[in-house]
């Protein structure tokens, strides 16, 4: 398994033969709605898209998971799967292979098997998608706000976790991103061999009137000494933008 962090919530997943593009926000800049005076991010570095993507994931119909200006620029014909609001938002764009699944449903692609579970809500009702991926007797789990369902329990060993270490605060509101405690009850509660940080910036700058009240706390060593504190063997890997990580994993 390799796996590229591509900023923020970006990842580039090369698994059972195939490279999934996952989250992606790779040209322009990212808002909420239009309002760049509330918040925008924009890329401090250029970088060229990533070639040969056989799939596209995507976790949620907002911005930053299913973000349009990149989707605009990639091919129409890359088959996407995503959650029911992010499977709109591409459909709009005019993608011909698009395939919505809800938690609870599995999609495969060859011999990768991709599971939607529950991820983080959105308003009063709706629950996006968070994803397990199986490929080569090794397994990925991705939810990117830090809400994971106790259904987790009921799945078999995960070997890496990719989700924020971190956890980002808005007053009165709290946490919007779920990191520290969420992560580490994650790590009690399926082992991983691995937990990688998402969601955490990487070459971007993120400017407007939340960033001005917006509270992080939290580090990758400081997760790393939580998880020694537990006698939990899960190693937390602090990834580099764009820098490729290769994982070795045995099975058991």
């Amino acid at each position: 398994m390799q796996l590229t962090w591509l900023d923020s919530n970006s990842w580039l997943i090369e698994l059972g033969g195939k490279r999934i593009l996952l989250d992606p926000w790779l040209v322009g800049n990212l808002s909420f709605g239009d309002l760049p005076w509330l918040f925008q991010g924009s890329k401090t570095v250029d970088r060229p898209i990533p070639t040969n993507i056989d799939l596209i994931l995507l976790s949620q119909g907002l911005p930053d998971h299913a973000h349009p200006p990149t989707l605009e620029v990639l091919d129409r014909s890359i088959p996407v799967i995503g959650s029911p609001s992010a499977a709109k938002v591409v459909q709009k764009l005019g993608y011909q292979t698009v395939t919505a699944i809800v938690p609870g449903e599995s999609y495969h692609v060859d011999s990768i098997e991709i599971k939607a579970v529950p991820g983080s809500p959105v308003g009063p009702t709706a629950i996006e998608n968070g994803y397990i991926l199986r490929a080569d007797n090794t397994s990925l789990y991705y939810e990117p706000h830090g809400y994971h369902s106790p259904t987790l329990a009921q799945e078999a060993a995960i070997d890496v976790v990719i989700t924020p270490l971190i956890d980002l605060k808005l007053p009165l509101l709290g946490a919007v991103i779920k990191g520290k405690a969420s992560a580490l009850d994650l790590c009690e509660l399926l082992k991983p061999k691995f937990i990688i940080p998402t969601a955490a910036g990487g070459d971007v700058k993120f400017e407007g009137l939340l960033m001005s009240i917006l509270s992080a706390e939290g580090t990758v060593t400081e997760f790393q000494d939580l998880l020694k504190s537990k006698s939990l063997v899960t190693k937390a890997i602090e990834p580099q933008p764009w820098q490729p990580v290769n994982l070795e994993l045995i099975p058991v």
